[in-house]
């Protein structure tokens, strides 16, 4: 089954372009290749691409990777949430800090490795799907303007104008969906690290083997695939801000080493001896109560001081309903645009209904429920019986016997209530992520 995302490959090679589209065709619903850069801001026009796969030297002779560089800085002013991703078969470290403090969300060496290739474009399209939920929170682009009515999220802003301008480290706590990433895009742009990089990690979604290389980087050489330097994200966020999320996954062993990093300001990237001097200003956010955590044994005290010099409680949907009808409206037009389609007025009743409900998975879980709304429902008005919290995906039926059924169905409700994060999911269920990964295939999830 084929991943719903577009991929635009741009290469002045046409032979790397049809390996590039017989690859990825498999995976993704379209593959869409270019030979002429010039032809990318047409198609942005019309397309709507999740990820860029650029060249980044097109003109005979040219090695510098200056040209794919420029291009980079055209798509992402043209579209601030693009995800590109940098080939080249002339790679150094130099180039790749600089491509990813530029916006780059990798950087890849030709001739690729086909599983590489494939496992970061999956890395790619999920960091897409994320930044495209970021922005329909209301994040226009460059400086947020959130919609944040309600007492509690003006008492979260003021903290934010205050913190933002300072270098302290900043701990952001809150359930899945209520926008823990959108509050660090916001003290980054309110910073004086603004015009630098703001590099996201998701810690949740980092294979435990995977996080030194990750954070730290690596030389080439350091274990058998490492086919060239890579730099780690400290270094990619270098004069900017690291946000880390989903602290609380942190195993213990890279614990110890993020807490000597933040205490000696370096970092050793694997395979090597040789420090690399790090300024960063370091944003952390967790669903967890991290206390509990050290408590049990699982988090270091002194690395729990370290990350929340000063800490931001955002607010669960349910206690800041005053926002409801300002963000439900705001789904509304979003997905008219999306489906293109007139918008729909939502009547008193759906608005009660939306009021009275929990929202487990917050202003995420929001954003779903009114696109189903608009997708299903007739008619130019949404009304409460739009609106389905107690379906058969929340509720196991009782009267189905059916295995494979049942367990689609508490996969799907383990997906919603963990906001789509596959550790928290996994956890929930009590199986491996690798477990949940092959059961979300199996599923067509």
């Amino acid at each position: 089954m084929t991943t719903p995302a577009t991929i635009l490959v741009a290469d002045d090679d046409s032979d790397v372009l049809t390996a590039a589209r017989l690859l990825l065709r498999s995976h993704y619903s379209r593959v869409l290749t270019v030979e002429d850069p010039g032809k990318i801001e047409a198609l942005m026009a019309v397309e709507r691409i999740d990820v860029f796969l650029v060249d980044m030297n097109f003109a005979i002779g040219m090695n510098t990777g200056e040209e794919g560089l420029r291009l980079l800085g055209r798509i992402l002013e043209l579209d601030p949430d693009a995800v590109v991703i940098l080939m080249t078969a002339f790679g150094d470290l130099n180039t790749a800090v600089r491509a990813m403090r530029e916006g780059a969300a990798d950087f890849v060496l030709k001739p690729w490795q086909n599983d590489k290739l494939i496992a970061t474009l999956g890395v790619a399209v999920a960091l897409r799907q994320a930044r495209s939920r970021v922005s329909a929170l209301g994040v226009p682009q460059p400086l947020p303007e959130m919609i944040a009515g309600s007492a509690a999220m003006q008492k979260v802003l003021r903290v934010v104008e205050r913190v933002a301008p300072t270098e302290a480290n900043v701990l952001i706590r809150g359930e899945n969906g209520t926008g823990k990433e959108l509050i660090a895009r916001a003290l980054h742009q309110q910073s004086s690290r603004a015009n630098k990089a703001l590099v996201s990690v998701d810690l949740g979604a980092v294979p435990e083997t995977l996080f030194e290389s990750e954070l730290f980087g690596y030389t080439q050489g350091a274990f058998t695939d490492a086919d060239r330097d890579r730099p780690g994200r400290f270094q990619a966020a270098h004069e900017g801000t690291l946000f880390l999320d989903e602290i609380g996954n942190l195993p213990a062993s890279m614990q110890t080493k993020l807490l000597r990093v933040l205490e000696s300001r370096e970092v050793v990237p694997l395979g090597s001896d040789q420090p690399v001097e790090i300024d960063v200003r370091l944003i952390a956010a967790t669903n967890q109560p991290l206390e509990k955590l050290v408590a049990d044994g699982r988090f270091r005290e002194d690395l729990l001081y370290r990350v929340n010099t000063i800490e931001i409680d955002l607010p669960p949907l349910r206690d800041r309903l005053d926002d409801l009808p300002a963000l439900a409206e705001h789904f509304v037009k979003l997905n008219a645009r999306k489906y293109q389609v007139e918008p729909k007025r939502l009547s008193e009743s759906a608005l009660s209904e939306l009021r009275g409900h929990q929202w487990p998975g917050n202003v995420r879980e929001l954003s779903h429920a009114i696109e189903r709304a608009m997708i299903l429902s007739d008619g130019d008005t949404l009304n409460a019986d739009d609106f389905s919290f107690n379906s058969a995906v929340e509720h196991t039926d009782a009267e189905s016997l059916n295995l494979e059924e049942n367990e689609r169905r508490i996969i799907r409700l383990a997906l919603e209530r963990a906001g789509d994060n596959i550790s928290h999911a996994a956890s929930m269920l009590g199986i491996t992520r690798a477990a949940l990964y092959r059961r979300i295939e199996k599923f067509g999830l």
